[in-house]
């Protein structure tokens, strides 16, 4: 019995880890929107990317507490991200599709787990708020290789596929099979639809953006066209009736933050 348990160990605290990390990732986004709202409507807020909400998270009574939560979190995130990478719980198969999905899931567990080193360094004042802006920095390194701009390109290309892809699982509403809601009233399930299916539409608009944003400075051959998350709500709010557009896209990510709090809740996750 003993035996039995220490081998369902790991897997449990994957689990575990792995739901805490969906609401760490909420927890983010609700910051990023909380605050892109406050922008659109005056309440003294303002862009920033998911780094920024760390930083707003430090400067909070108990700051360093709360980030060092997030940061295990995060990791926590990663990790799963790495499990359905690597393992296969979900049976995504190795077909081209398969093959994809699971590069993905890699691609997004090294997100997160810089993120979260992020996060560290923060909790232990060895990093952040440098003024520098990570996405024009990267764009610059990758436009100085060879065939820097097609590799720039295609970078902003994908995104923009993935922003299509966000509005694919939004419609289709293909997140309802991943979360076990049978114990939901009809009329729970529906708003947990809705506000899922908002959040991953916004999602991905801001994907789009930045994918956008990307082709351009691909083309013109200049980083400082790129834009992170941050800059692209900036650049939205520009935009004719901007500050309706920004102050929709920031509820949409209010409302995605939401859906990763529901998914830490009520998401299917095999581990084995």
């Amino acid at each position: 019995m003993t035996q039995q348990l220490t081998r369902q160990d790991p897997s449990t605290w994957v689990e575990r880890l792995a739901r805490f990390g969906y609401a760490a990732k909420g927890v983010v986004y609700g910051i990023v929107g909380l605050l892109a709202a406050q922008a659109a409507f005056g309440a003294g807020g303002k862009t920033t990317d998911t780094e920024g909400a760390l930083q707003t998270v430090l400067t909070q009574p108990f700051g360093k507490f709360l980030l060092a939560a997030i940061a295990l979190g995060l990791l926590g995130y990663a990790l799963w991200r790495f499990v359905q990478a690597i393992k296969d719980p979900e049976h995504k198969g190795t077909n081209a599709k398969g093959i994809f999905q699971r590069l993905g899931y890699a691609i997004n567990g090294f997100i997160y787990a810089g993120l979260a080193f992020t996060a560290i360094q923060l909790v232990a004042g060895t990093g952040g708020g440098s003024g520098g802006n990570a996405t024009q920095d990267w764009t610059a390194r990758l436009l100085s290789q060879p065939f820097g701009q097609w590799l720039v390109g295609t970078v902003g290309a994908f995104i923009i596929g993935m922003g299509f892809y966000q509005f694919y699982r939004a419609f289709k509403a293909k997140f309802r099979q991943e979360m076990d809601l049978h114990q939901l009233s009809e009329t729970e399930k529906k708003w947990v639809l809705g506000i899922s299916g908002f959040g991953t539409a916004a999602r991905g608009v801001v994907f789009c953006a930045i994918g956008f944003f990307l082709i351009q400075a691909a083309r013109n051959n200049n980083p400082n066209e790129a834009r992170g998350l941050g800059e692209a709500l900036q650049v939205l709010s520009q935009q004719p009736f901007g500050k309706w557009i920004l102050g929709i896209v920031a509820l949409g990510l209010i409302a995605y933050s939401i859906y990763m709090v529901l998914q830490a809740r009520y998401r299917r996750l095999k581990v084995d």
